[in-house]
C-alpha cells in the first residue's frame, strides 16, 4: 500500500507502507538476520524534486545507517535521537545533546527515510500539517516515538527510545507514596514536568502497578502509543489517536460505555478534553493524565485557566472534588555515578487543599499545605525531594540548588538554619549531620 502526495517541495514525493504501530528501517540497512518484505513500488517510481525517477535515484538518498543510529542511541542508552539537514545526528544523554561522529544529513536522507517508515496516513497528516506524531518498532532494537516535522523547508525529526520493558515504580527512584495514589479507587491524577522529564515513563510505572495489584479493565487513549503494556491482572486496552479512534475529544465521548475502572489520556490539551476527564473522576473513575507546568501550583493554575472568568466559581468546586493527586517530576544529575533521579513534588487532595481550591478569596497556597501534610498524608515539596537526594550523597550540592525551587531558603537548611519547631523537613535530612 502507497501513496504519493503533492503539496510542499520537502513533502511532495513523500511515499509510506507499513502501518501505525511498527515501521520498517530503510531496506538498505537489513541485515539478513532481521528480513522485512520488500518495499512497495511507489517509493521507487516517485519523481523527485531534481526530476530524477527510478529506483537508482531511491537507492542514492540513502547512504546513511539508520539502524546503525539506533543502535547507538541504545547503546549510549539515549532519551532522545535529532535529525536535521545540515547536522550530524544528535544524541541526548543524560539531559545533554551530542552529536555523532558521523556526515551532516542531507536532505535526500530524510527524504528517504520518510518514505519508509511513514504510512500512508501519516504522510497525508504530514502533507496538511507540516508535522505528524506516530510510534515505530524496529525489530532488534526497540521501540520509538517520533515526531517530523518541518523546518526551513526540509524534514526534521526527533525520536524518543521506549523502551520495551515497563521500569517499576521502585526502580525509577519515585516516592513510596505514588503506590498508593496509582491504587486509589477514584479520582484525577496529573503528572506534571517539562518536556524529558520523566512523565511518561512515571505514568507507565503507574499502570504497571496496577496491573500487578489490582483486576481492573484500563482503557488508554495517546497519541501516539508509547509504553505496551501486557495483561498481568488487568484488561487493558490502548488506543492509539489517529488509527484506533479519531481523536481524543471522539475516543473520550465513548469511553465511559467501555465499563472502564482506570483511564490513561496521554495528555490534556484543550478544554474539551479536560472537562470530560474532569466528569471521569467525579464519577468514579481513576483518571491519569499528564499537563506540562513545573509545579503543584502552576498545574492548578493551569487547570483553571482553560475556563474563561464566568465558569471559575463551578470548576474550582470540581476541580476540588475531582482531583486526587499532582505529581511534578524534575530529573537531576547524579554525582555518584552516570545517570538522572527524579526529584519529586507530591501534592495530596487533602480538605485543607479542597478548601484553598474553592476559596476565590484566597490565592492558591500550596506550598504551605504540602508542608503540613508532609507527616501525615507523605506530600512533599521539590526542595524537600533535593534535600533527601543531597543528603545521600546522590547529587551535588549546586545541582541540587540549580534545580530547587527557593534556592536561598535551601543553602540555609543545608547550613542548618532553621526554625527549631518545623519538623516536615525530619526526614529529608536525616543523614545531614551523619
Amino acid at each position: 500500500m502507497s501513496e504519493t502526495i503533492t503539496g510542499s517541495p520537502s513533502s511532495s514525493v513523500l511515499s509510506a507502507a507499513g502501518n501505525d504501530h511498527e515501521a520498517r528501517v530503510p531496506q538498505p540497512v537489513v541485515t539478513a538476520a532481521a528480513p522485512t518484505t520488500s518495499a512497495p513500488a511507489a517509493p521507487q517510481t516517485a519523481t523527485t524534486p531534481a526530476g530524477t525517477a527510478g529506483t537508482a535515484g531511491a537507492a542514492a538518498a540513502a547512504p546513511f545507517n539508520f539502524k546503525a543510529i539506533l543502535q547507538e542511541m541504545v547503546r549510549q542508552n539515549a532519551s532522545d535521537l535529532h535529525l536535521k539537514v545540515g547536522r550530524p545526528p544528535t544524541l541526548r544523554v543524560q539531559g545533554e545533546l551530542t552529536p555523532l561522529a558521523h556526515a551532516a544529513m542531507r536532505p535526500e536522507d530524510l527524504k528517504f527515510l520518510a518514505e519508509q517508515v511513514m504510512s500512508p496516513r501519516q504522510v497525508k497528516e504530514f502533507a496538511e500539517h507540516k508535522e505528524a506524531d506516530f510510534a515505530i518498532g524496529v525489530p532488534g532494537i526497540g521501540r520509538f516515538r517520533v515526531n517530523v516535522y518541518q523546518q526551513r523547508g526540509t524534514i526534521a525529526y526527533a525520536l524518543r527510545s521506549i523502551p520495551y520493558q515497563t521500569s517499576t515504580i521502585e526502580e525509577l527512584n519515585l516516592p513510596k507514596v505514588i503506590e498508593a495514589i496509582s491504587l486509589r479507587p477514584r479520582g484525577l491524577v496529573l503528572v506534571t514536568g517539562i518536556t524529558g522529564s520523566g512523565k511518561s515513563t512515571a505514568l507507565a510505572a503507574m499502570i504497571q502497578y496496577i496491573n500487578e495489584q489490582r483486576h481492573a479493565n484500563v482503557i488508554t487513549i495517546e497519541d501516539p502509543i508509547e509504553f505496551l503494556h501486557r495483561d498481568i491482572n488487568c484488561h487493558i486496552n490502548q488506543r492509539e489517536v489517529g488509527t484506533d479512534t479519531g481523536s481524543f475529544a471522539q475516543a473520550l465521548r465513548r469511553v465511559l460505555r467501555q465499563d472502564p475502572d482506570v483511564i490513561l489520556l496521554g495528555e490534556i490539551r484543550d478544554l474539551d478534553t479536560l472537562d470530560t476527564a474532569l466528569k471521569a473522576a467525579d464519577t468514579g473513575h481513576l483518571v491519569f493524565s499528564t499537563l506540562h507546568t513545573t509545579d503543584a501550583t502552576q498545574t492548578i493554575n493551569r487547570v483553571l485557566s482553560f475556563y474563561p472568568p464566568h465558569q471559575q466559581a463551578e470548576v474550582r468546586f470540581s476541580l476540588s472534588t475531582a482531583l486526587a493527586a499532582v505529581v511534578s517530576l524534575r530529573l537531576v544529575p547524579r554525582k555518584d555515578k552516570p545517570g538522572r533521579v527524579p526529584a519529586c513534588e507530591v501534592l495530596i487532595n487533602t480538605a485543607a487543599v479542597r478548601d484553598n481550591i474553592r476559596d476565590m478569596t484566597k490565592s492558591l497556597n500550596i506550598p504551605e499545605l504540602i508542608k503540613e501534610g508532609t507527616l501525615q498524608y507523605g506530600m512533599q515539596s521539590f526542595d524537600q525531594s533535593l534535600m533527601q537526594w543531597y543528603t545521600k550523597g546522590v547529587i551535588s550540592y549546586e545541582n541540587a540548588i540549580f534545580y530547587a525551587t527557593n534556592p536561598s531558603e535551601f543553602a540555609l537548611r543545608v547550613q542548618g538554619v532553621a526554625g527549631s519547631s518545623d519538623t516536615s523537613w525530619d526526614a529529608f535530612q536525616a543523614d545531614t549531620n551523619a
